[in-house]
């Protein structure tokens, strides 16, 4: 394009040279075929002539906020966005509002940096379409983008001396990202300038919100790209007369009921080029491709923008790729060479300082509070604030005390009867108290020590559902705990039955509830007195503790380790008796339990206790009190940090000058940093010194680990760690230099706990010692730390009882260490970092990464508009064979949909820069609707079990799988067959292997020459019986309510066809050997046409007659069977002339045009001069018309020698004679349904009670009752039929029992169809109809295609159909490799029917066409005397009908003629014998060559996915797949409600990704009944893809995965 001025050769060489370079960076997908055009013209600019003439494009320069960093304009300048986002950075941090938690203005560069990077590379991330529903309340209804293909005049530049205009997917790219929001319901169809949009008021113009800058794309005239036109396969838009007022097609009936056969968009098979258009599709829209075939070129804007994404270059894969093998999908990698590794020497354990001994430490903490209690009554112990923040009430030592005996007393005295206590010492007891409530629960924890019965604090359940309160009941049963204690107020305000009794908790044990309040306790007796032994190994109480899976754990704290800790506390904060300490922490564990209840008992420490309840209220409350009490220590968290900086302004004249230490509980966590340095900014005015801030770390089984002590003013503050991500990610410290946006800035955790010693060993596999440069797990070798889980001695044993071992592993020592569950390294002076938790820690692609490090990553994208920062979850779910990140947040109620998607996409782009990881899936749910911690956090383990479940219900949802699945399997490169025809025999005769045939049995001779008279043609069979056996009855038909309305014996319906004949004969323009078309209803009528017609010599057609309520749709079908068929004449019904000339019918069709119509109803009784009879019997007897699944209309001709052999063949299968009375309950059109209906009967002479599918949508149970009232022993019905009685009749089994419904007379009962046997809906049948007597072995299947009608049908004399399980990977390499029953990966497959007499069946390779051995999937062919003759086409295509009908093998036996199926299928000779005595080889039908879908290399059968899918969630009714260029598109029936909608998105790609090792590339959730199903009950995936193409299917939401 740009060098078209330049001669290339005459270019400078460094030139050449960089162009070249350019060439190869392309061809390896370095680049992308964007950035390399860009790059070439720049390199050329220099050298290129201008063209003088030319308009140069327009430049874009300031970027308008509202647009997505991500669909940035080309050369947005860089430089004034980041000049833009220093000011909103620089706006925020006044702190104004109460939403920068977290914030890290060291991060937030970083991730700015890492934005601007993208921006250059301009992702667009086509936006997902919703329709609107009343869940998602946003403001904007935007449109969806017109479908402007090609750029508009204004933007598009005119390039080269033609000034034609060059047009990139690209170019229109952006221009669909203005508008591109969520479609409203109306509005959905995208819509071309050729049609008329409907009226919508609700809509006004000014609201499609374009940036000022840009013009609103154009309607402009699609100019589909190259890729469209190449894949949009040879299809017409159906008539315009076909789509309702808005362009959606109206056959999409909401309801099932009525199943129409929809050709896709009218491709008609064998119809040869130039081929009379006008007849068919005058209104059609037509392109022509190629060879002529007409085409369709719409394609929706967001799906090629779809593909454009995911052709740009993806990151370089980590070092995982994997090859295919065909044993183990995955296989694990050599690592790369480059990776960081560890250098340092072992590390050597980290010793605190010795546990000074004091002379006046109690020997036990309750001998501390007698002695407070008895010496220092009067001081003060506690101060509870009520929730305006105003001190409530003052509990004192000496109440303390003497409340605490009167529970210890009653505890043991007067639970039960004197003889009888309940407790004992050493039982546990829950301690359920309200977290404003400090006094009560400090009297409930102390009287428990006292009594030596041992306490287990743990939240007030508020509600049956309760985030993880089945997991608490598994702790209280873990600990076996039976008693609980609370107070008044908080028992009142328990969930209770309506009987008043406590609500049973779910998964928790029976409790008896006691009040612990001071009226309801008994004084001691004088005399009593509670025993204080000194400190022992006894447990003294228990902390629950909640694991990454959500289980809750109890960690037993033994009486010596409380003492202990509470000593080593004391001496490292150096706490003094008598000071003052404000706790905003619980106060039921951890920190808040240790400090603020334990230690400050021990010091005489007056404690302030914050409920969570106040700090919400006023968040400056502890502020307030430290300020108020002159607090010498402050307990905080850094969210508590956070709020008191937002709030400080309304407060000037506060002091916290009084503190001495300031302890930050979750200081280890990676954003602490900025939080303490953002508070001591703004509170160093009001006095706070630097050297107070102390960042902790503490975990529940190793108590406090580390602490920073208080430093001595005007000393050097510690310094940070600034660490690389990368290097963290691969477990080592390195310290960051090169590119300062992945960095992590992490502050120290002060010093090892006096009297303990700890080290560094490995987080997973046997505790090896780290190197000094490595990250591992603190682990605490200390008096003063947990002993065991309550109960549970397994888990035990891995997390208290560790000895480290070195690097030859020997063990270290004989001492036991607790692993912390914290990860971390010693920095220099012995300093602690923590850099991130076991429970949080994420391994991808056997990296590590901190959940933590990502939430602070994704708020630092600027989410103020977007979501709540504090409701942030991130966790890992396995999906096929590597952890993936999934982040959920709540989106604010008044974010827009636009927002939203902006904001998800940068952060993808944000963690993608910093982390190098990529996310899995980013989801965004309504306010308020994450489970919560009883502290106000997310509960992350239910967060996980709600996603995996699908009971998450975001509003948003991104998912990612394109970018960061990368251990896929390489696509298998298929081998050329470089061998000749002969060797492959020899070789698999060689390996033993069998060609893959099979043949029916033969069909014998006929010897009687009266018999050869009567079969030799169809219509003197029927007057041969009309002769002998006039009155016998051939047919009776039933009505819904099991009625027989209408019956045919041999005479009368010879008299009807006469009549006909008669009538035919009659018309002028009709003569013999014309076709005639038959519209009726399912009944007699049709079958007295059919045989009229043969007497006059005419040739059927049976068509479908239209549906009366839906013409729109149906009535087009009807036309283009008439049209090309050339119908002369059309037979019909009086009530279907009517419709045929209805004003209703004009408007779907040219009525004008019908052919002659004969209304069969009341002819006149006239016989026919003469009884035509065929001069051979190759001539044609009828045309059989039926639309495929894929779309395609095609008919076939059958001759009078094909329709003899097949009657006698299914004569001879299922043993009918004259006596014999089969039930049909199938559409009569085509296939084999039509000749069980109209044929057999006049052939074989039995009896055939005729049952219309559609009466059984009024009485479900017509088909059963009718073959347990006539004792029927065969009958015959389509998979529709199956499903109808499955699903409505399936509860209803004893109520058909009571009305005498019996089918044990049933002995075959056949399914007629044309694909791969529905072997779970044929077992769900026999399953549900056993109790009504119904043999398991009754239900079989019957296999015909379009060229042979009838190839398998079970019949009477065969053996059982077998059923075989084959593995799935192999048959995606067309292999069949037999497995045993429920092997992994494993597809149990139904044989479909005995082979009919006088076929030939052989499995041949589609590409070679050479006969292929019975371990391989091929296309079967068919040899057999009742083949059809041909397509039915004007001009015979020679070429086609060769291929399909007169093939021969390419070796092998080449004389014999084939035909090909067009099904792919294998033969394997079962353990049965059939009727000869010899081997059963059984057929097996797997699916249609034109549906597979060829995928990386592979072949897969959409059915399977399909299953796949509707096993991923309980709301998805149906789903089909297909693919659009290689894309996979899923569509799947919402059955729940809309919310449920999004909740499919994730289950749906992960099922598909776990059991199909491919990648979803789009969901589409829509409505019931929107996946159209033809009359036999198949789908039709052609023309769902094309309604999809055309954006016409009205979804609930579309997800396109990146």
């Amino acid at each position: 394009m740009a060098e078209r001025g330049v001669d290339v050769s005459a270019l400078p060489a460094e030139v050449r040279e960089q162009l070249a370079e350019l060439d190869l960076e392309l061809s390896e997908g370095d680049i992308t075929q964007k950035g390399y055009e860009k790059k070439r013209a720049k390199l050329l600019a220099p050298y290129i002539i201008q063209a003088q003439n030319l308009a140069p494009p327009p430049q874009y320069d300031g970027q308008d906020p509202g647009l997505s960093s991500a669909a940035a304009p080309s050369n947005a300048s860089s430089s004034s966005s980041s000049s833009r986002h220093r000011r909103t950075r620089r706006s925020h941090r006044g702190g104004g509002t109460r939403d920068e938690r977290y914030r890290s203005d060291i991060h937030t560069e970083a991730v700015q940096a890492a934005l601007a990077k993208h921006k250059e590379e301009k992702m667009a991330l086509p936006m997902p379409t919703k329709r609107r529903s009343t869940y998602v309340q946003s403001p904007i209804d935007n449109c969806t983008p017109p479908d402007s293909s090609s750029s508009s005049d204004e933007e598009g530049g005119v390039s080269g001396e033609s000034g034609e205009q060059q047009q990139s997917p690209d170019s229109w790219m952006n221009s669909s990202i203005h508008g591109s929001s969520t479609s409203s319901s109306s509005a959905s169809s995208t819509m071309s300038h050729g049609e008329s949009r409907p009226p919508q008021a609700p809509q006004p113009q000014s609201q499609q919100q374009f940036p000022p800058q840009y013009p609103p794309p154009p309607h402009s005239q699609s100019q589909p790209s190259a890729l469209a036109e190449a894949f949009a396969h040879a299809r017409l838009d159906p008539p315009a007369s076909a789509l309702g007022s808005d362009g959606a097609p109206q056959a999409q009936a909401r309801s099932r009921g009525s199943r129409v056969d929809l050709p896709s968009n009218a491709v008609v098979r064998g119809m040869s080029r130039g081929q009379s258009r006008s007849s068919m599709m005058e209104t059609a829209d037509v392109r022509r491709v190629g060879k002529g075939v007409p085409v369709s070129s719409r394609v929706s804007t967001k799906i090629q923008q779809l593909l454009n994404t995911l052709k740009r270059p993806k990151r370089p894969p980590l070092s995982e790729f994997f090859m295919d093998d065909q044993e183990e999908i995955v296989e694990v990698t050599r690592p790369d060479p480059n990776t960081p590794k560890p250098e340092g020497r072992q590390i050597i354990p980290v010793k605190g300082e010795p546990l000074g001994v004091v002379s006046n430490w109690p020997p036990a903490l309750q001998a501390a509070l007698a002695r407070w209690g008895a010496t220092q009554g009067k001081s003060p112990a506690l101060t509870a604030l009520d929730i305006t923040g105003k001190p409530l009430y003052t509990l004192t030592y000496g109440k303390l005390w003497s409340r605490s005996v009167k529970l210890a007393y009653t505890l043991l005295n007067k639970l039960g009867t004197k003889s009888e206590q309940i407790l004992k010492p050493g039982d546990r007891v829950a301690l359920v108290y309200p977290n404003s409530d400090p006094g009560m629960f400090w009297v409930a924890f102390y009287g428990c020590l006292l009594a030596e019965v041992i306490p287990v604090p743990i939240e007030v359940p508020l509600s049956r559902k309760d985030a993880g309160s089945s997991q608490v009941g598994f702790l209280l049963g873990s600990c076996g705990v039976s008693l609980a204690l609370t107070s008044e107020i908080c028992l009142k305000g328990l969930p209770k039955t309506p009987t008043g009794e406590i609500l049973q908790f779910k998964g928790w044990p029976r409790l008896k509830w006691v009040i612990t309040d001071s009226k309801y306790l008994t004084k001691p007796s004088k005399d009593w007195q509670p025993h204080i032994p000194t400190a022992n190994t006894d447990t003294a109480y228990i902390e629950y503790k909640a694991s990454k899976e959500g289980t809750v754990m109890g960690v037993a704290v033994s009486k010596v380790a409380m003492l202990t800790h509470c000593q080593a506390l004391t001496q490292a904060c150096n706490y003094c008796e008598g000071e003052t300490l404000v706790n905003v922490l619980d106060f039921k564990k951890d920190m808040g339990l240790w400090h603020g209840v334990l230690t400050s008992v021990m010091n005489r420490i007056h404690t302030i206790s914050v409920p969570y309840a106040v700090m919400k209220a006023c968040p400056l409350s502890w502020v307030q009190r430290v300020h108020i009490h002159k607090a010498r220590v402050a307990l905080v968290k850094c969210r508590d940090l956070h709020w008191a900086m937002m709030a400080h302004r309304e407060q000037r004249d506060i002091t916290l000058a009084s503190l001495r230490m300031l302890i930050v509980a979750d200081g280890a966590n990676p954003w602490s940093v900025s939080s303490c340095d953002a508070f001591l900014n703004v509170f160093q005015a009001h006095g706070l010194k630097p050297e107070v801030i102390c960042p902790c770390a503490t975990s529940p089984e190793a108590m406090t680990v580390a602490i920073r002590r208080p430093g001595v003013p005007g000393a050097p503050l510690p310094a940070r760690a600034v660490l690389s991500m990368t290097g963290l990610s691969h477990g080592v410290i390195r310290v960051n230099t090169e590119d300062k946006n992945s960095a992590l800035t992490v502050q120290d955790v002060g010093h090892v706990m006096p009297g303990a010693l700890m080290c560094i060993v490995k987080p997973d596999g046997p505790p090896m010692l780290c190197k000094t440069d490595e990250i591992g797990e603190i682990v605490v070798n200390s008096r003063a730390g947990g002993t065991m889980y309550y109960g549970l001695p397994g888990v035990t044993k891995n997390t208290f009882e560790v000895i480290p071992v070195n690097a030859s592993g020997a063990p270290i020592g004989e001492i036991p260490f607790v692993r912390s569950g914290l990860l971390g390294f010693v920095g220099p002076g012995s300093l602690i970092f923590v850099v991130g938790k076991n429970e949080g820690l994420l391994m991808v692609s056997r990296r590590r990464h901190n959940a933590d490090d990502l939430v602070a990553t994704a708020l630092a994208v600027e989410p103020v508009k977007t979501v709540y920062r504090g409701r942030i979850a991130v966790f890992s779910v396995t999906v096929f064979y590597d952890e993936r990140i999934v982040i959920v947040a709540e989106q604010r109620p008044d974010a827009s949909e636009e927002d939203s998607f902006q904001w998800m996409s940068r952060v993808l782009q944000a963690i993608d820069s910093i982390h190098q990881v990529g996310l899995y899936c980013l989801a965004l749910v309504p306010a308020n609707t994450l489970p919560k911690t009883p502290l106000g956090g997310i509960h992350i383990s239910e967060t996980k079990q709600l996603f995996l479940e699908g009971s998450l219900h975001p509003c948003n949802i991104l998912m990612c799988p394109h970018t960061c699945v990368t251990n896929m399997p390489k696509p298998r490169q298929k081998q050329p067959v470089g061998v000749g025809p002969a060797s492959i025999m020899v070789g698999n005769l060689v390996a033993g292997k069998r060609i893959a045939q099979a043949a029916g049995r033969d069909l014998g001779m006929i010897e009687d020459q009266d018999l050869v008279r009567k079969h030799q043609f169809l219509a003197e069979a029927l007057q041969w019986r009309a002769q002998t056996d006039p009155d016998h009855v051939l047919y009776v038909l039933l009505n819904a309510k099991g009625v027989a309305v209408c019956t045919a014996t041999c005479v009368q319906l010879h008299k009807r066809a006469e009549k006909i004949a008669a009538a035919l004969m009659e018309r002028s323009g009709i003569n013999t050997g014309e076709n005639v078309v038959l519209l009726y209803p399912p009944g007699i009528d049709l079958i007295a046409a059919f045989y009229g017609c043969l007497y006059a010599g005419c040739i059927p057609v049976t068509v479908r007659p239209p549906h009366p309520q839906n013409l729109s749709a149906t009535l087009p079908t009807v036309r283009m069977i008439i049209d090309v068929s050339k119908a002369a004449c059309i037979l019909t019904t009086q009530v279907l002339v009517k419709i045929l000339r209805s004003k209703e019918a004009s408007a779907s069709v040219n009525i004008k045009t019908w052919p002659i119509i004969i209304d069969t109803d009341d002819l006149p009784r006239k016989r026919p001069p003469t009884i035509y009879k065929p001069p051979s019997a190759e001539m044609i007897a009828y045309l059989d018309f039926s639309v495929s699944t894929t779309g395609m209309l095609t008919g076939v001709k059958i001759s009078h020698a094909a329709v003899s052999a097949l009657c006698r063949s299914i004569k001879l299968q299922c043993e009918l004679y004259s006596s014999r009375q089969i039930a049909i309950c199938l559409d009569p059109y085509c296939g084999l349904g039509f000749v069980l209906w109209c044929l057999a009967s006049v052939y074989s002479g039995h009896q055939s009670i005729l049952i219309p599918p559609l009466e059984l949508e009024s009485s479900l149970s017509l088909w059963l009752s009718t073959l347990s009232q006539y004792r029927i022993r065969d009958t015959f019905c389509s998979y529709s039929v199956m499903e109808l009685c499955t699903k409505g009749l399936g509860g209803q089994t004893e109520i058909l029992k009571t009305r005498g419904v019996n089918l044990s007379c049933v002995r075959s009962c056949v399914v007629i169809a044309e694909e791969r046997p529905r072997l779970a809906l044929t077992q769900s049948f026999s399953k549900l109809f056993k109790d009504l007597g119904l043999s398991s072995r009754a239900v079989s299947t019957a296999f015909g295609s379009r060229v042979n009608l009838a190839i398998c049908l079970q019949g009477t004399t065969g053996p059982d159909p077998s059923i075989v399980y084959v593995d799935m990977k192999s048959l995606r390499h067309d292999r069949v490799r037999l497995v045993e029953r429920g092997a992994p990966q494993s597809l149990p497959l139904m044989e479909s029917g005995t082979i009919l007499p006088g076929v030939r069946v052989i499995i041949v390779n589609p590409e070679t066409r050479g006969p292929l051995g019975d371990s391989h999937l091929g296309e079967i062919w068919i040899n057999s005397p009742h083949t059809a003759t041909g397509y039915y086409t004007i001009y015979g295509e020679e070429s086609l009908q060769a291929d399909h009908f007169n093939t021969k093998l390419s070796f092998g036996d080449p004389q014999t003629l084939w035909a090909r199926t067009g099904y792919l299928g294998f033969v394997k000779r079962t353990e049965l014998t059939d009727s000869s005595g010899d081997r059963h080889d059984a057929l097996f039908v797997v699916g249609s060559l034109d549906e597979t879908l060829e995928l990386r290399g592979l072949r897969y059968h959409p059915i399977d996915i399909e299953t796949s899918v509707c096993r991923a969630h309980r709301g998805i009714g149906e789903s089909a797949v297909f693919t659009w260029t290689n894309l996979l598109v899923v569509v799947s029936e919402l059955c729940g409600s809309e919310q449920d909608a999004l909740d499919l998105v994730p289950l749906i790609t992960n099922v598909v990704l776990e059991e199909h090792h491919l990648i979803v590339g789009v969901v589409v959730i829509v409505d019931p009944g929107v996946i159209p199903i033809n009359s036999r009950g198949e789908k039709q995936r052609m023309h769902l893809r094309d309604s999809f193409l055309a954006d016409q299917l009205d979804p609930i939401y579309v997800a396109y995965n990146m």
